[in-house]
């Protein structure tokens, strides 16, 4: 009888002991997966800024890489399902510097709206925005950036309500460039694009054969330093970064590419008497499938965002125009617009 007993206690104390096994090794996978998580950081924000970041850094898998992300969405419950707005940096830059040049304007928007709001990181700081002669470590690698943002908004759709249907797309410098490759090659992915401080590219527009008419607003600054309104070169410092369209060629490209109606200019306004600059806003509608084309012409504007930060003096930069909140323009104008 004692051999039983010790049969069956030798027995049992097995069990437990793999079960407690099987808890540790369980325990130990998810603080393995968890300190990884942890290590894998978002890219950081160069330079200083009072701007509090208040996105959630994340990761994804892409192609093989990890690729990282900023997001941001409201506390607040909405019924419905929600949009996209993804918010593209310049080069050099980060989903984080994108977030505190905004000065955060976007999150206040998905909190009133329901949006969601993604800073995305570009592989080395950078995006392959369809010009084949730079330098960056995007276009050097030949960084799929149209399908990692595809892959990206479908990743965030695993885990919430997205409307496939209101994807839209913004960003400034390469980041805007980025978003008029989206509306060039993926117009059957995002529904409106508004690129800021970027005239389309020329490479670009001699390949750009949109499968639908996707709207489209460009706030551009006649003074800018980097980004010619005039067209030509892009400079900055001693590189040089492609060629590029007016901000003119630029809206009437797309003004042809959607068969819209003549474009109505509106008289400048300057309500804002000590920032130097005003704005003429030229609309052009009833174009195909319903989009609208626009130009926010920053008179004496930089290589900024309106109402944004001022991430580098003036004399670099060029001049922050106040006529205008472009996030909440950019917004009112984008938000208009359905795939379907």
């Amino acid at each position: 009888m004692a051999a039983v007993y010790s049969v069956v206690g030798a027995t049992i104390m097995n069990r437990c002991a793999r079960a407690a096994c099987s808890a540790i090794a369980a325990l130990a996978a998810c603080a393995a997966q968890s300190a990884n998580s942890k290590a894998i950081q978002c890219m950081s924000m160069r330079g200083r800024s009072t701007v509090k970041i208040e996105s959630r850094c994340m990761n994804m898998q892409f192609e093989g890489e990890t690729r990282t992300y900023r997001i941001y969405k409201s506390k607040a419950s909405h019924k419905s399902t929600a949009p996209v707005l993804l918010v593209l940096h310049g080069g050099g830059g980060s989903g984080s510097s994108m977030e505190g040049l905004t000065l955060g304007q976007f999150n206040r928007i998905a909190d009133k709206h329901g949006v969601i709001v993604v800073y995305p990181d570009g592989v080395g700081r950078s995006w392959n925005d369809g010009r084949s002669d730079l330098k960056t470590k995007a276009v050097r690698e030949g960084i799929d950036d149209v399908g990692f943002l595809r892959a990206l908004v479908a990743h965030i759709a695993e885990h919430e309500a997205v409307n496939s249907n209101r994807i839209y797309a913004t960003g400034i410098s390469n980041g805007g460039l980025m978003s008029y490759r989206l509306a060039c090659d993926a117009a059957d992915f995002v529904a409106a694009v508004a690129p800021v401080a970027a005239n389309l590219s020329v490479e670009l527009a001699a390949e750009c054969r949109p499968s639908r008419m996707a709207p489209i607003a460009i706030i551009e600054g006649t003074d800018d330093p980097l980004m010619p309104w005039v067209g030509g070169e892009i400079k900055v410092l001693w590189s040089r970064h492609g060629q590029v369209l007016s901000a003119q060629e630029s809206f009437e490209r797309w003004i042809k590419l959607g068969d819209c109606a003549l474009p109505i200019t509106h008289a400048a306004h300057d309500r804002i008497a000590n920032d130097g600059t005003s704005v003429i806003r030229h609309v052009a509608r009833e174009c195909t499938d319903g989009a609208e084309v626009r130009l926010y012409e920053i008179l004496g504007g930089g290589h900024t965002w309106p109402s944004g930060s001022p991430y580098l003096g003036a004399r670099i930069v060029g001049k922050v125009s106040h006529e205008l909140n472009a996030s909440e323009e950019i917004w009112s104008f984008v938000s208009r617009f359905s795939l379907h």
